[in-house]
């Protein structure tokens, strides 16, 4: 199928309430030209040598996300005209991300990465670390971010049962520092979970974005038959 006809096919899955941030790493601009005429606008982008080019290439009304696991030394780079950074994992990154945003006048929406898989080299917060963060005064400075979501990547692995314990568990943590930490915020409204070959798992369990690109523009998709 087309690049259009796989988007169509995949809206028609999704709830009003979810949004898709189309995984484009690796794809040409002419491929992102494909998906922007067939609606699209959310685009994520891993590597921010990828991305910054692709940004000159687009339509200014696409909305830029960074996905990947992002070095502060190129915060610099994306910071006048990233929409999203969707994978904070540390303090000094989000400084930085602070300290670029204000030599821009922006503030720079960014989700928190929790580390909720079982291989260890994925990166992220882990949970208690996250409340530490959220209680000290130095977060209190940031005036250029805007916490608004969290996101997740699920453990690489068939079992279904599996996944759906790991989102389940991330989900249950959104509420509880929403109602804790941004009670009455209406920025903080995102959880990002869910991939080509699991978002349907992450959509029962919360997700209100997910993160495709195997179905849009082709790839590799495990199967996950099995446990759901």
């Amino acid at each position: 199928m087309s690049i259009a006809e796989n988007l169509r096919e995949i809206r028609e899955t999704l709830p009003e309430n979810v949004r898709l941030t189309a995984v484009s790493k690796f794809h040409p601009p002419s491929v992102l030209w494909e998906a922007y005429h067939a609606g699209q606008r959310i685009f994520g982008e891993n590597h921010v040598q990828e991305l910054v080019p692709k940004y000159e290439h687009l339509p200014k009304d696409v909305e830029w996300h960074f996905i990947g696991h992002l070095q502060a030394n190129k915060v610099k780079y994306i910071a006048p005209f990233i929409h999203t950074i969707q994978s904070v994992d540390s303090l000094r990154l989000l400084e930085e991300i602070n300290k670029q945003a204000g030599k821009h006048n922006r503030k720079i929406n960014v989700f928190l990465q929790i580390h909720i898989a079982q291989e260890t080299h994925k990166f992220g917060f882990l949970y208690e670390d996250v409340e530490k963060l959220l209680s000290e005064k130095a977060f209190d400075t940031l005036e250029n971010i805007r916490i608004s979501g969290l996101m997740g990547m699920a453990t690489l692995t068939g079992d279904g049962r599996q996944i759906r314990r790991e989102f389940s568990n991330l989900h249950a943590f959104f509420l509880k520092i929403k109602n804790i930490y941004f009670a009455g915020d209406k920025f903080f409204s995102d959880l990002s979970i869910g991939m080509s070959d699991d978002y349907l798992i992450a959509i029962e369990e919360g997700s209100t974005m997910v993160r495709i690109g195997g179905r849009i523009f082709g790839g590799r998709i495990r199967n996950l038959g099995i446990g759901l």
